[in-house]
């Protein structure tokens, strides 16, 4: 029999490339059932089917009770990517920017720092502060040119004034 993570898989491997809708929703609270309405991962799981779906106003609401619930270390950066990304959505900038800007602080050097980063570049552009997003996106980019570290460090630094 397969575990509950292979079975959550599945169910998002069959929506890759097609319109999330009530069918994967379904499929996925009913396996967030299975583990119970204070299961952080099963509320987290379903807040994802929500966003997914184009329902981030539903999604919030469970992203935020997955993570008082508590995540691991895997799901937990995940999860505050996806809320912060579905407050933008819904024009929650400064919502938005606090939650992402936090994880940074606790992720600077997580596996997910890259998307963290891209998330708050696109709040930013979003709130109206496009070089300010900009810079984000170089500084993080930055480490994974072959050259040109200081250089690009600069010019990113340099583009962050330009809104002001």
């Amino acid at each position: 029999m397969k575990s509950w993570d292979e079975r959550i898989d599945e169910v998002w491997a069959d929506a890759a490339g097609d319109e999330v809708g009530d069918d994967t929703i379904a499929r996925i609270d009913a396996l967030a059932a299975e583990r119970g309405s204070d299961d952080g991962r099963a509320e987290f799981e379903r807040a994802g089917a929500r966003d997914s779906a184009g329902r981030p106003a539903e999604a919030i609401e469970l992203y935020r009770r997955a993570l008082a619930l508590g995540l691991d270390e895997e799901h937990r950066p995940q999860c505050v990517i996806q809320l912060a990304s579905s407050l933008r959505n819904l024009g929650d900038y400064d919502d938005a920017l606090a939650v992402i800007t936090q994880e940074e602080r606790i992720s600077a050097d997580g596996p997910y720092r890259d998307a963290v980063a891209t998330v708050h570049a696109l709040i930013l552009a979003s709130a109206g502060n496009p070089a300010a997003g900009l810079s984000i996106a170089l500084l993080a980019l930055v480490p994974h040119l072959p050259r040109y570290h200081r250089s690009m460090t600069a010019y990113a630094h340099e583009i962050a004034d330009l809104d002001t």
